[in-house]
């Protein structure tokens, strides 16, 4: 992992989301983009282009936000991190995912708005648009934790063979750190195997990666976003990693309700990647 793309708007989750960029390019030795994105009318070209603009008011505007994006880089990130910052004027959702891949980033890295609803990421909102669609896996960050540490990583899954790749994309993530690997598939009442079955599963999943310290684990629960919520509280889980096909977010794996009781629990950073 290389590249983190951070994208800020100077709010309090921006700033979550710095911090725990920092945090993990520390770890990794990662370079740090951010970006600000201004959405304008159509016509307006980004400064990127080497547009000049007329408006006085406009250039004063663009200048304190630089201003703001240097004052912001100085109190996030230390001097030993390489950051480097860009301003555009487009569409936040596309502007995200274009700049994405003009870096060729590894992460991205977004905080969420609220504390307990999980639906600002799922429905209607930027952060959203990025999980659903982003072929860069996006970690979601929902709260300020000064003793976080990147030391137990769940990945919770089905462990289906479409999920393989999601898998490889999780391991680069994980092997920039000492970490250990809680694999996780959760049995629920209406969809139960044995736990040797289960396991057996996972075990012919995993078969051709190379994995760092790790442990299977088969949760019985009344709910997946139970199980998944237990289970992370259990072994004082940091990250909680899980699967988006695109279509909806994350609701391929959840349905309504189920995303809107983990909206209101699961606070832990959540990376999602897209299958």
């Amino acid at each position: 992992m290389k590249r983190i793309l951070v994208p800020i708007d100077f709010s309090k989750q921006s700033e979550y989301a710095a911090k725990m960029a920092a945090r993990i390019a520390k770890k990794s030795n990662s370079e740090i983009f951010l970006l600000h994105l201004i959405e304008l009318p159509s016509g307006v070209v980004d400064m990127g282009s080497g547009s000049k603009f007329s408006i006085p008011e406009s250039m004063l505007y663009l200048r304190m936000t630089r201003e703001r994006i240097i004052s912001f880089k100085e109190n996030f990130f230390s001097k030993k991190t390489r950051v480097s910052y860009s301003i555009k004027l487009q569409n936040p959702h596309e502007g995200i995912q274009k700049y994405a891949d003009k870096i060729n980033a590894d992460l991205i890295v977004m905080g969420s708005k609220g504390h307990s609803e999980f639906e600002e990421i799922l429905i209607g909102s930027n952060t959203e648009k990025v999980v659903r669609t982003s072929t860069v896996p996006v970690l979601v960050v929902k709260k300020d934790d000064e003793k976080f540490k990147l030391k137990n990583l769940v990945f919770a899954s089905s462990f289906k063979n479409d999920n393989k790749e999601v898998f490889r994309k999780f391991l680069d993530f994980a092997n920039a750190f000492d970490s250990k690997i809680h694999l996780l598939k959760v049995n629920t009442p209406s969809n139960f195997e044995s736990t040797h079955d289960a396991k057996e599963k996972v075990k012919g999943f995993i078969k051709e990666f190379k994995l760092p310290k790790h442990s299977i684990n088969i949760y019985n629960d009344t709910s997946i976003e139970s199980g998944i919520l237990n289970f992370s509280r259990d072994i004082n889980a940091d990250i909680i990693a899980l699967s988006t096909h695109g279509r909806s977010g994350l609701s391929h794996l959840f349905s309504a309700s189920v995303t809107k009781n983990l909206s209101k629990s699961a606070l832990k950073p959540m990376l999602t990647i897209k299958v």
